[in-house]
């Protein structure tokens, strides 16, 4: 039976089985593996603060994401349509685990900040 998003743990479960998705999806893995290639051993636990301060707002999170998708789309240009892709596979990853008012929060916090990227990456 699904439950809520409740703490540090459902996010490094929700974070894992999301990005073990990313990794090989056809659509948008190659950011992550050819593009950027992810160091996912220093990445992940950056995740895990992300996500975890987002919801939760523990202040654990130190860094610019922002930056770091300008840079990406210098070296291989993200469309629309790849953060669009990005938030169905979030939030199908959200759904096939979790339900619940936190559930919800994280699927909508994750939208809007794809949307300000998205905004602010390409225009």
């Amino acid at each position: 039976m699904k439950t809520d998003i409740k703490n540090r743990n459902d996010i490094e479960k929700l974070v894992n089985t999301f990005y073990s998705k990313i990794k090989t999806d056809a659509k948008i893995g190659y950011f992550f593996t050819a593009v950027a290639k992810v160091n996912w051993e220093a990445h992940l636990p950056k995740m895990y603060d992300f996500w975890d301060n987002i919801l939760f707002s523990n202040g654990n999170y130190t860094g610019n994401p922002m930056i770091k998708h300008k840079e990406l789309h210098q070296k291989s240009e993200m469309k629309e349509a790849h953060f669009q892709h990005w938030n169905a596979l979030f939030n199908e990853t959200v759904d096939e685990l979790f339900t619940g008012e936190k559930a919800e929060e994280i699927k909508q916090r994750a939208m809007n900040i794809s949307a300000l990227m998205l905004f602010k990456t390409i225009g």
